[in-house]
């Protein structure tokens, strides 16, 4: 089962994220995603299996300009995640296509995402769910 996920799913949401995000803690998580989910331009989705959270989505509106894209607003994948344990079920796919649909109800022509140009896994993912690679870009920064 897949659903929206609601203010009281936020322990499990963050808990899951963590796994991904590791370099955030849980209570950072928390606090950003208790920001987030009260706005309707943002969705968190949760998968589920025998009851068990066992993966999430987020995906938001971009207003701004989304590399690859020519509409506004951009259906955007800000995070997907599945418990290695549960890999390869279709699960990310099924999170996924909610985020999809939620994203063309709210009016969205397109639908983008990005991953970090070394998270293989990730690239492969996006490949494999029809994703267009559009560019690629290494950041830069210096202290002033």
């Amino acid at each position: 089962m897949v659903r929206k996920a609601e203010k009281g799913d936020l322990a499990a949401l963050t808990n899951l994220a963590v796994l991904m995000w590791s370099n955030h803690s849980v209570d950072e998580l928390f606090e950003e995603f208790s920001e987030i989910i009260t706005k309707k331009n943002a969705q968190f989705f949760l998968k589920f299996e025998s009851d068990i959270p066992v993966g999430f989505a987020q995906c938001q509106l971009r207003y701004d300009y989304v590399e690859g894209t020519k509409t506004t607003p951009v259906g955007y994948l800000e995070g997907i995640f599945i418990k290695e344990e549960y890999r390869n079920k279709g699960y990310a796919k099924q999170l996924l296509a909610e985020c999809e649909a939620w994203a063309k109800e709210k009016g969205c022509q397109e639908f983008a995402s990005d991953c970090e140009i070394n998270n293989i896994d990730s690239f492969h993912f996006h490949k494999a769910v029809n994703f267009r690679e559009a560019n690629r870009i290494i950041c830069f920064t210096k202290v002033l």
